[in-house]
């Protein structure tokens, strides 16, 4: 099973890089199948690259679920996306 997850765009790099960030954790990821994306936006990323744009709105409902999921299976939802409810 494949998992593409929102993440917020934090830099933006030379050769259609960024660095985005989720729970906390911090990736460098591809740009190359996205145009127009800007530092605060947020991203969809699956495998290392953006592949879709995400409004704000749209990007905290799924962080959300991502969290019910995370307290449904036990796991501790602040370490993983902390500040989303």
């Amino acid at each position: 099973m494949c998992l593409a997850i929102p993440a917020k765009v934090e830099a933006l790099h030379d050769h259609d890089q960024a660095t985005v960030e989720v729970g906390g954790v911090r990736s460098r990821i591809s740009l190359s199948m996205v145009d127009g994306v800007e530092v605060g936006d947020f991203v969809i990323v699956h495998v290392g690259h953006a592949i879709t744009r995400l409004n704000v709105e749209e990007a905290e409902k799924s962080l959300a679920l991502f969290r019910e999921l995370a307290e449904a299976l036990g796991d501790n939802p602040d370490a993983i996306y902390p500040g989303v409810s």
